[in-house]
């Protein structure tokens, strides 16, 4: 590591920020600099916007991205190098808001039957009945399970913005979890990659995601994302309060949350025998 680059770690590192903020930070001014092949500390603010603008305008990437790139760059230079935010500006675009494409029960119920192995479906049913960010459901470790029945919840670990909190644990996906431990028996990781030394990849999770939705042969849009807005959503629907449940998806303000609100539908009734916490309980059979 250069020294310029260990001096940016460095000062992350005992401003608290997280692990991926980090990694995330490193790498946008590690592509500015080999943009320009050039010491990013020698580029003038002119040249810099001038990246950003390249990020949106011809490289098409989204608003979100651009915001953290934007965000890099203050740090770096703002932070790191002790440059005055009016001397060198950094825009930071808006990011337009879109509701994202929920999947119906049915589909849902027929993603898990589309994955291609066990690791995959139980992966996935996990992100699902958990809430939980694809870099969460990726550091699982096997300790993080607490099975007990007054207490049955998941830990995360560092989630984002560094913090630990605590999620459902569902009965059905309980059940779940320990069909998968018979088969496979990991070991540290609960979904290791396919070499075991280390947990899978946020790309690994990302490719079963959209494999199982192929087989399942459904047409809306998302990532794997799309199954933290199903779970967020499904909740609201079976009652459970807004606080609640910003506490367990990990969000630091109730307005994020509450963007959930407009996903509801008020059609939808969990079964009276469902527990209204055991989201995939309450999925249909699938075909």
């Amino acid at each position: 590591m250069n020294p310029l680059r260990q001096q940016m770690h460095d000062a992350m590192l005992v401003r608290g920020l997280a692990e991926r903020t980090r990694q995330t930070y490193i790498e946008n001014v590690a592509r500015l600099a080999i943009f320009y092949h050039q010491n990013p500390a020698d580029l003038t603010p002119e040249q810099v916007e001038a990246w950003l603008l390249h990020l949106v305008r011809d490289r098409k990437l989204s608003y979100s991205t651009l915001n953290q790139a934007a965000a890099a760059c203050r740090f770096f230079y703002g932070t790191v190098l002790k440059r005055e935010h009016a001397v060198f500006p950094v825009p930071m675009a808006q990011t337009p808001q879109r509701q994202p494409e929920l999947l119906a029960r049915a589909e849902l119920a027929a993603l898990f039957a589309g994955a291609a192995s066990l690791q995959s479906r139980v992966m996935l049913q996990t992100a699902y009945a958990t809430g939980l960010r694809v870099s969460e459901v990726c550091a699982l470790r096997i300790a993080d399970i607490d099975s007990h029945p007054d207490r049955m919840c998941l830990r995360v670990r560092q989630g984002k913005g560094g913090k630990d909190r605590y999620t459902l644990l569902p009965p059905t996906l309980l059940n779940a979890l320990r069909r998968y431990w018979c088969d496979s028996h990991p070991k540290e990781w609960l979904f290791p990659s396919r070499y075991g030394s280390g947990p899978i990849t946020v790309a690994g999770v990302q490719y079963h995601y959209h494999q199982a939705r192929s087989a399942a042969l459904i047409t809306k849009s998302g990532g794997i994302h799309t199954l933290r807005h199903c779970f967020g959503t499904h909740l609201l629907e079976a009652g459970v309060d807004l606080v609640t449940l910003q506490k367990l998806l990990g969000h630091n303000h109730l307005s994020t949350t509450s963007r959930y609100l407009h996903l509801v539908s008020t059609q939808w009734q969990p079964p009276a025998t469902t527990n209204p916490l055991d989201l995939l309980a309450a999925l249909p059979k699938p075909h």
